[in-house]
């Protein structure tokens, strides 16, 4: 699957991130519960495919996971 340019966000284990793949290079913002982003404290490799993202994030935050918080999934908006 070919990467996508444009905007991903992503709840990771309760924490809701952006990602955005511009001139095949990843950045990553954390974005807040009033709207605003500011850049995420991570880095995601720039070979990472899209289809790779969920699983990468998962990795890096697995130990954030909680019983009522236990996985990393891709949302809308």
């Amino acid at each position: 699957m070919p990467d996508l340019d444009g905007d991903l966000r992503f709840d990771v284990f309760g924490r809701r991130f952006l990602l955005r793949r511009d001139a095949g290079r990843w950045q990553a913002f954390a974005l807040g519960n009033d709207g605003k982003r500011r850049p995420a404290d991570f880095v995601v490799p720039d070979e990472v495919e899209a289809s790779e993202l969920e699983q990468y994030l998962y990795d890096v935050f697995h130990e954030s996971a909680t019983p009522s918080n236990g996985d990393v999934r891709r949302i809308r908006g």
